[in-house]
């Protein structure tokens, strides 16, 4: 056998190409499989319910998730970010209760209460003030594509008034 600094070029180069070649391909067909998996994730996790608080508790039996102190809710599939001092997501239900200077913010719309109630099948919120005050809703009208405003006139066109000669 020929030692290794003594091999022909040419021979050198076929071995090259004949170890890259399956490596390449392999990586080719490997990667939709990456992607796919990203993509699903990306999917998954634009779905998913974060919750961030200080403490947070988990009941198996009835299904329920308690998070208690500085919560923060983010739900991307919704565009819906919140904040309150308790949340608990009934997961059977379908349901998320937010308690506790209530704060909820979906798509530029914002609704503030003590106590704010989202039906998540159904895309409601159900909103209770504190004792003597009011829930504060702040909604952004778009303007119709439909038809444009309508200017105010140049100048305003008067009636005489009826019954007085002129």
């Amino acid at each position: 056998m020929m030692p290794y600094g003594r091999l022909p070029k040419n021979w050198l180069r076929r071995l090259g190409i004949a170890l890259i070649i399956p490596a390449a391909l392999t990586g080719a067909i490997a990667m939709p499989n990456v992607s796919n998996r990203a993509i699903a994730q990306t999917e998954e996790a634009s779905r998913a319910l974060r919750v961030l608080s200080d403490q947070q508790f988990y009941d198996a039996r009835t299904g329920i998730v308690t998070a208690i102190g500085n919560v923060r809710m983010s739900y991307p599939a919704r565009q819906i970010q919140a904040t309150a001092a308790q949340a608990q997501y009934f997961s059977r239900e379908r349901r998320i209760v937010l308690s506790g200077n209530v704060f909820v913010l979906q798509q530029g719309n914002s609704i503030r209460g003590e106590t704010i109630v989202y039906l998540i099948d159904e895309g409601l919120f159900q909103a209770v003030p504190q004792q003597n005050r009011q829930v504060e809703s702040i909604y952004i009208v778009p303007p119709s594509a439909e038809q444009p405003p309508t200017p105010a006139p140049a100048t305003p066109n008067f009636r005489t008034p009826q019954g007085r000669p002129r």
